[in-house]
């Protein structure tokens, strides 16, 4: 146990600067460039934050701001813009491969059968609502919350931050965490409904997990595992054994 220690350790500091980054990203997608430095604490295992995070961001004067809010509690704000990561996964995606990332959301335009558009003209109409989304590092926030362009800009966020989770996951509780800065609404569940192709959503409206489809192969495992991710299981691994031995 002490070994595995040492080595979850050692797994911190070498991946200090990509968790780092991680935070810098979350910061730049929210609409006020700050986050509740708790509720990055309660969150932290989704991202492989280390406990000792709040401690940490000292060492970084360029990137973060640790401020006192009005109500007494510790924000942490980001510094400065970085263009190079103001890049979101969806958009790496376009530029592979544009035709798949077409694919992956639909945002159809309601039209009445008295248009009766031959198919093809019903796929150019449709494609004017499908790409490009509303990058999650824009001021889509400030669009009216209920045009298909926010909607857009709010798929977009839930897309860009359940890639930066080591496991392409996250519980609701996770994700209404972060619903003011995000300018997330109630019908998130909905949104996220309506793109299967992408999203998969397990459990209940009130209590539900969404997997990005994408991070996962048909068996449903996790394609590309984090450091911290291959260091957990191990971990649960040796816990198992100890459990076999008590029993």
């Amino acid at each position: 146990m002490e070994d595995l220690l040492d080595e979850e350790k050692c797994l911190m500091e070498l991946m200090e600067l990509d968790r780092v980054n991680r935070v810098r990203k979350l910061l730049m997608m929210t609409k006020d460039k700050r986050i509740l430095l708790s509720k990055i604490h309660h969150t932290r295992l989704l991202f492989g934050i280390p406990e000792d995070f709040r401690d940490r961001v000292a060492k970084y004067p360029d990137y973060f701001l640790v401020v006192t809010g009005g109500d007494g509690n510790r924000v942490l704000e980001l510094v400065n813009w970085d263009t190079n990561l103001a890049v979101s996964e969806l958009e790496r995606q376009f530029m592979v491969d544009e035709d798949k990332a077409k694919r992956a959301f639909k945002f159809p335009v309601k039209h009445g059968k008295e248009l009766e558009l031959e198919e093809k003209d019903k796929r150019k109409l449709n494609q004017l609502n499908t790409f490009p989304l509303v990058s999650p590092y824009s001021d889509g926030w400030k669009f009216d919350v209920w045009t298909l362009e926010a909607e857009k800009y709010r798929v977009g966020i839930v897309h860009e931050f359940l890639n930066l989770t080591l496991e392409k996951r996250a519980s609701i509780h996770h994700i209404v965490e972060f619903k003011d800065e995000f300018s997330l609404t109630r019908q998130t569940y909905l949104m996220l409904k309506k793109q299967p192709t992408t999203f998969y959503l397990a459990g209940t409206e009130m209590n539900w997990t969404v997997f990005l489809k994408d991070g996962y192969d048909e068996n449903g495992v996790l394609i590309s595992k984090d450091p911290q991710v291959v260091f957990n299981e191990k971990l649960y691994k040796y816990a198992d054994m100890q459990q076999m031995e008590v029993n």
